[in-house]
């Protein structure tokens, strides 16, 4: 069984009991932060809506130490400073901060989002993660597949496709698999990679230059820090892309195919709840996100001057004209 039916035959069995205990009215709780989102995202805020509806409101009952909107550059800064600040648990980004919390600490809790948690070896298993560690798992090289089939659709003819990758976190194994997929359908896939955000508008000039008539941006988080600065590079450029969050169609970008990223911080604030109550976090089963959706927003599609196929219009769960 794979690790999706098997999350999907778990979310149906009735809720196994998590030794807790209850939640201390006189006590204020630290809860540490480390995330590449801006405090500002409509994600965090949402994030900070479900804590309050389980019972822990900033301001009140609960402290905030660390720092949102943080780039890999400032990692090993930030996690020095909560990890000093002893909290009660800890929201940590992807696995380059979640790793960087491991070596720091193996008492904390942590709950972080990232591409996948059992093939990063950040956890034992998606139903027993064990250790110190808990979250969200996106499992993105199976959604990056499925978005360069979509985009590879959307572009009629196309020869010749563009990934950009983030080298911290894209396998090589995972970029062949997709050229071998690409070419199976006659499609001829390069990869461009980048390190931080800078590092994006000279790929995209080098993929341009080879010929790239469409280009798939690989999961990373590098892409909440740089939506600005992708979206404009990719209007002047007037190319077809597709991007990693529902939520990137929404804000401009051409097409994107996976969930929702305030639905996903949902997600995460209710398994922090847990911990906060006196769960056990090895014992918090390792989550997957509950839908996924193909986003397409027909404006970009004009601004740029490209026809998304018909049919491909009518398959999508969500249109913005």
């Amino acid at each position: 069984m794979d690790r999706r039916k098997f999350v999907s035959a778990l979310a149906g069995l009735p809720a196994l009991p998590l030794i807790a205990r209850a939640q201390e009215p006189s006590r204020t709780y630290r809860l540490g932060v480390l995330v590449p989102a801006s405090r500002t995202t409509i994600a965090v805020g949402e994030m900070f809506d479900e804590l309050r509806l389980g019972g822990f409101v900033e301001g009140q009952n609960l402290t905030v130490v660390g720092d949102f909107g943080v780039t890999p550059a400032q990692i090993p800064d930030g996690v020095d400073r909560v990890v000093k600040a002893a909290p009660d648990a800890i929201v940590s980004g992807p696995e380059l901060y979640a790793r960087a919390f491991r070596a720091a600490t193996r008492t904390i809790p942590l709950i972080a989002i990232s591409e996948d948690l059992v093939a990063e070896g950040l956890v034992a298993s998606l139903a027993k993660p064990g250790g110190n560690l808990t979250g969200i798992s996106l499992l993105s090289p199976e959604l990056d597949d499925k978005r360069q089939d979509i985009l590879i659709e959307a572009v009629p003819g196309i020869r010749r496709l563009a990934a950009l990758a983030d080298v911290s976190i894209t396998q090589k194994r995972h970029l062949e698999q997709q050229k071998q997929t690409a070419q199976s359908l006659g499609v001829e896939l390069s990869v461009f990679t980048f390190a931080q955000p800078g590092d994006i508008p000279a790929a995209l000039d080098e993929a341009v230059a080879r010929g790239a008539q469409a280009i798939n941006f690989l999961a990373t988080p590098i892409q909440q820090i740089s939506q600005s600065l992708i979206f404009e590079r990719m209007a002047a450029l007037r190319l077809p892309a597709i991007y990693q969050w529902a939520d990137t169609a929404d804000d401009g970008g051409l097409m994107a195919y996976g969930p929702r990223f305030p639905k996903v911080y949902r997600q995460r604030a209710r398994q922090i709840v847990k911990i906060l109550r006196g769960a056990k976090v090895g014992d918090i089963p390792v989550e997957q996100p509950s839908s996924f959706e193909l986003v397409i927003n027909l404006k970009t599609a004009k601004a740029i001057g490209h026809e998304i196929p018909a049919g491909l219009v009518l398959r999508a769960d969500r249109v913005i004209e």
